[in-house]
């Protein structure tokens, strides 16, 4: 089983900004699975159920805003009792450039807040995780406005692009089980 964690704020307000490519992705997953999200609310996420190569995939997008993304982890974690081995996270990265996508066996937050709240509840740092680039900020803006910024018309297709790419990566892992092979070819 994989639970993939993906990151984003919650409501339309938010649905088109930088900081929800890990909502962007999940729906990008969820559909070239052929699979359908539906609220648990006793989860606090949207969560798709479904398979692929005969494994489990439940694909959760947190309701809970950015900041306290690890509710939902917390509360997936001990109800089912998930192995941390077994979570896949992704999320906006604004150090990597638009269109680029980094996955790494485990990390800090570095200053993202929803990786803080995952990394608290999960209670380790020891996770895979798939980054996808959102930058570069603009030197005069604030972070916390540049993540919260809609893309622009002008990026619109090579985010596009880049979902496809990194749910097609993604599904790569799941087929050869090794992540290291999966940064050879896609980081």
């Amino acid at each position: 089983m994989k639970l993939i964690l993906c990151l984003g704020n919650p409501t339309e307000k938010y649905s088109n900004t930088r900081h929800n490519a890990g909502f962007m992705f999940a729906d990008v997953l969820a559909a070239k699975l052929d699979a359908n999200f539906s609220l648990e609310n006793k989860f606090k996420a949207f969560i798709s159920k479904t398979t692929y190569n005969d494994e489990a995939l439940w694909i959760i997008k947190p309701q809970t805003y950015m900041n306290l993304s690890g509710e939902s982890l917390f509360a997936l974690k001990n109800f089912y009792k998930i192995n941390m081995s077994d979570l896949f996270v992704v999320y906006d990265d604004i150090s990597l450039p638009l269109g680029t996508i980094r996955f790494r066996p485990k990390g800090s937050d570095g200053g993202h807040n929803g990786i803080k709240s995952v990394i608290k509840y999960a209670q380790t740092q020891e996770f895979n995780r798939l980054k996808i680039g959102i930058g570069p900020q603009p030197p005069f803006m604030k972070s916390e406005d540049y993540v919260l910024q809609n893309f622009s018309k002008d990026e619109q297709e090579l985010l596009k692009n880049t979902l496809i790419k990194s749910v097609d990566a993604f599904l790569y892992y799941c087929d050869c089980k090794d992540l290291v092979k999966v940064q050879n070819k896609y980081n």
